[in-house]
């Protein structure tokens, strides 16, 4: 990415930084995450079927609930700003763990679990499709690809850096620096973030409260089905929905059981965790900020897909047969390159929708992307567990892991019929929304 391209960047500074900072704190938690849960549930024993099932049900609520939330949260940002669901969003890790910094039993760990469900159904996925809204209002469509790789590839050194601190502070420490950061996220977009969009407005008009929760369902259910149309009207949006469903599918279940997969199988603790999410974090800091932005314009968005998809496929493989302790951080070093679906999807998404429709067509696909991760869970879960345990029919602890990798064939398959064509003129009804066009260019 050349100067002039990274020049593109300077409206997408008071955006990029709180969320870095906001991916640090997230991102100190989740190796010592395991450690906690697992001490505090099955105390003295380094399988805990009860917190791979806890994960399992976790996500499934999750990914119910987010099929619906994800595409609401991306029409909101369409129609009544980036900035308010931008805060909203990223203030919704604040409480769950703000419990586990005042106590790790086991009253608070569920408590934990239950405010985190209802924290990842609004943030998580949200946080991203928002920003890349944000960033396609400011930037023109010809760099979009290079600023969403330099979006994913923060996003990745926020988590080398939240790994690096969560390595090397006490585990004491980690949840209370981890919940100052993120309190400060709110606090600063707050203050610095300036809105792309004109605000819809209202009609003041007295009526009754029935009325007006009938109007506001009837608004959501007018946008959904217009965000549908979106997608349906379009090969490209259609296509990459499917690419996008099967990653899903088996990404999201390989990452719930992963980790205990690994302390289950290897005996691996907060340290180890810390150094394998290391190596996918510097090699993809690399990938996404320098590598992707120069290849792009040679190859072109199907072209990094089908790559990364290929190497997810070795990724899970390797993790799946996994036979010796070094094994995977092999394994973890195809991170590198699998990484870069994410910015690839984004760039498809984004040249295939409208300027104004921006939010609905990430938020769309990202509500699809939700249905496969309520799936995988169901059942990545008990596959695990049965394979981790004394009762397994054969001798093969990463089974479940092999078999998600199939999804991530099938979503290969999917990618190599893919079109990436622009965006139709509207020829439907788009019932009368009053969406103006961005305030920053």
């Amino acid at each position: 990415m050349g100067f002039e391209s990274m020049k593109k960047l300077k409206p997408l500074v008071h955006l990029l930084l709180p969320l870095c900072v906001h991916w640090i704190a997230e991102e100190m938690t989740v190796s010592v995450l395991v450690d906690v849960t697992t001490s505090a549930l099955c105390p003295g024993q380094s399988t805990c079927s009860e917190a791979i099932y806890i994960n399992g049900v976790q996500q499934t609520v999750v990914g119910i609930f987010k099929m619906v939330v994800l595409p609401i949260l991306g029409q909101l940002a369409d129609e009544y700003g980036r900035k308010p669901l931008l805060i909203l969003t990223v203030s919704t890790t604040i409480i769950p763990f703000g419990l586990l910094t005042i106590n790790k039993s086991k009253e608070f760990v569920y408590a934990y679990y239950v405010l985190r469900t209802v924290s990842y159904i609004i943030s998580q996925g949200s946080i991203f499709c928002i920003s890349v809204a944000y960033a396609a209002d400011v930037v023109d469509e010809r760099s979009r690809a290079a600023v969403f790789s330099w979006i994913t590839g923060l996003f990745s050194a926020s988590h080398v850096m939240g790994n690096v601190l969560a390595r090397f502070l006490p585990v004491g420490y980690i949840f209370q620096v981890s919940i100052g950061l993120l309190i400060l996220v709110p606090i600063y977009m707050t203050l610095f973030l300036a809105e792309t969009v004109t605000p819809k407005r209202e009609v003041n008009q007295s009526s009754t409260l029935k009325s007006n929760v009938l109007k506001v369902v009837q608004e959501r259910y007018n946008s959904m089905r217009y965000a549908a149309n979106i997608v349906t009207n379009s090969p490209t949006l259609k296509c990459i929905s499917l690419v996008s469903f099967f990653y899903e599918l088996g990404m999201s279940g390989i990452s719930s059981v992963l980790l205990y997969y690994l302390k289950s199988a290897f005996g691996f603790n907060k340290n180890q965790f810390s150094e394998i999410l290391m190596v996918v974090g510097v090699g993809s800091i690399v990938s996404q900020i320098v590598v992707l932005p120069l290849i792009n314009p040679l190859f072109g968005e199907k072209v990094i897909l089908c790559m990364a998809l290929l190497s997810s496929i070795a990724y899970a493989m390797l993790y799946g047969l996994a036979w010796a302790p070094w094994v995977p951080y092999l394994s973890a070093s195809f991170g590198v390159i699998y990484i870069l679906v994410k910015p690839s999807t984004y760039a498809v998404i984004s040249k295939a929708a409208l300027s104004t429709d921006q939010g609905k067509a990430q938020g769309f696909v990202a509500g699809i992307q939700s249905i496969a991760s309520l799936l995988s869970p169901i059942v990545m879960s008990p596959l695990t567990s049965w394979f981790l345990s004394g009762d397994a029919p054969f001798n093969c602890k990463g089974f479940s892991i092999l078999c998600a990798s199939l999804c991530m064939v099938v979503s290969l398959c999917y990618a190599s019929t893919l079109k990436v064509e622009a965006p139709r003129e509207r020829s439907f009804d788009e019932n009368a929304e009053n969406i103006e066009a961005p305030l920053l260019t």
